[in-house]
């Protein structure tokens, strides 16, 4: 006789005590049972038992990572442990990214039979467009997703690189909103904004007379943030000398007022955000290895938006409904087109500024090409006054007729043959998009017996 694959009766009745939802799955993927917490956020719950969890959750016909996601039940199948992941899930409220934990059961040979799987709801982000949290569904945003919820519960501090205007402060609240200290303020401090004689005075306070003009005391950015989550905004742009009072303040969990020998204790969560490369700027002398590696407990790259496939038109939904509130504004195929062809070096805030100005161009519901600014209709135009920008130029005693194509071709040939770096990097020294770069080369000929770097970035972030 076949072995019984039933479910022990305590073993459900043992879902029914968790306050979360969760189901019972076999290794078929079915679903078995779902526990009161479930079915309370599912209506429908009742109907989901015999069916697989791809199909109730994902609306696929075949399993995560035939559909390329990552399967939670085929990872703990092959790892025989309890498996971890973020996933975009179909709920009554719409698309929501809900964090799986799955953790195998095993029959009385010790064989894994069921899987107990989890489901926390990750309210900060959506997978559809929503203004209030954070909106995506590309990979790349996926994955940069999952390390915030893996880090956010825990009081580690956070590292965030990425290029300027790719929403490092909104990532930052998340991390604080999915925390234990949501409930705390939380507090931002431009580093880039605070000129050093200012800096100390703003992070920690400062006492009565402690300098000219402190007429009263006043408490510091630090301790506003108790019990809550300080975020230092562009934290490479913080003072070497300021540098070292803040490692005080991480090594220890004290800081003194200015003009005071009193010593207070933090109660902080630190999250950080920089465009700049600080391991470069370590090697320069520029920022304290030791500060790096208190504020790099757990590093997330924040993505680009041109590397984020698929985000573009849920960003524009979402950014209309902001922008122009009271119409209900839409994009024409041909302006989608143009934007989606575009690089945006200016990220997720460049692409604001793009529909603001649209809107006020457009007089109707529909924003079409000619309400798009020039830079984003003819960014090949650019392209051009960046090898211009170069300082290649014809000898001013020359009669020939410009070749401008010619002009071009040599600035470029100049700027790979002096390069070192990777594309990246290159098409950031020109002013450019990498994919932008990608066509001149290509249509100048210079892909081929001319040495361009590779797609690698500088360690430690970039600039944007």
């Amino acid at each position: 006789m076949p072995p019984d694959t039933r479910p022990l009766p305590e073993l459900v009745s043992f879902l029914e005590t968790l306050p979360e939802p969760h189901i019972l799955c076999d290794r078929d993927y079915r679903i078995i049972a779902a526990n009161a917490a479930y079915r309370r956020s599912w209506p429908e719950a009742r109907s989901v038992i015999g069916r697989t969890c791809y199909d109730v959750s994902h609306h696929y016909s075949v399993p995560c990572d035939r559909a390329g996601e990552s399967c939670p039940l085929a990872r703990s199948l092959q790892s025989g442990q309890r498996e971890r992941v973020l996933h975009l899930h179909h709920t009554p409220r719409g698309e929501e990214y809900v964090n799986i934990e799955l953790s195998p059961v095993r029959d009385a040979s010790g064989e894994i039979a069921w899987f107990i799987e989890k489901m926390e709801p990750m309210h900060v982000a959506r997978g559809v467009s929503d203004h209030r949290g954070l909106i995506g569904r590309s990979p790349a945003f996926q994955r940069m997703l999952e390390l915030i919820a893996r880090v956010a519960p825990s009081d580690a501090s956070v590292l965030l690189q990425g290029e300027s205007g790719t929403g490092k402060e909104l990532l930052a609240s998340a991390v604080h909103e999915a925390s234990r200290r949501a409930e705390g303020p939380f507090v931002v401090v431009d580093c880039s904004g605070l000129p050093e004689t200012l800096f100390e005075s703003e992070v920690f306070g400062h006492e009565r007379g402690a300098f000219t003009g402190a007429t009263a005391r006043k408490p510091g950015l630090v301790e506003a943030a108790s019990s809550g989550t300080l975020f230092l905004d562009e934290v490479g742009d913080i003072p070497l000398a300021m540098q070292v009072k803040l490692l005080r303040l991480l090594e220890t969990g004290t800081y003194r007022r200015v003009g005071s020998t009193e010593l207070r204790r933090a109660d902080i969560r630190l999250v950080s955000a920089t465009h700049r490369p600080l391991k470069r700027m370590i090697a320069e002398g520029g920022f304290r290895q030791d500060l790096y590696f208190r504020i790099n407990t757990f590093p997330i790259t924040v993505p680009p938006l041109r590397e984020r496939e698929g985000d573009l038109p849920l960003l524009i939904d979402s950014l209309l409904e902001r922008v122009a509130p009271k119409r209900k504004l839409t994009l024409s195929p041909g302006a989608m087109r143009v934007l989606c062809d575009y690089a945006f070096p200016g990220n997720v805030r460049e692409l604001r500024n793009v529909l603001e100005r649209a809107s006020l161009m457009c007089d109707g519901e529909v924003i079409g090409p000619e309400h798009l600014p020039e830079e984003v209709l003819h960014p090949e135009s650019e392209s051009a006054e960046a090898s211009f920008a170069l300082g290649h130029r014809l000898p001013a005693d020359s009669t020939d007729p410009l070749d401008l194509d010619e002009v071009q071709r040599q600035a470029m040939l100049r700027a790979v043959r002096t390069h070192r770096g990777s594309r990246r990097e290159l098409a950031r020294r020109l002013g450019i998009s990498e994919r932008t770069l990608y066509r001149r080369l290509k249509a100048l000929g210079l892909l081929e017996g001319e040495a361009v770097g590779g797609q690698g970035e500088e360690e430690g972030g970039e600039e944007g």
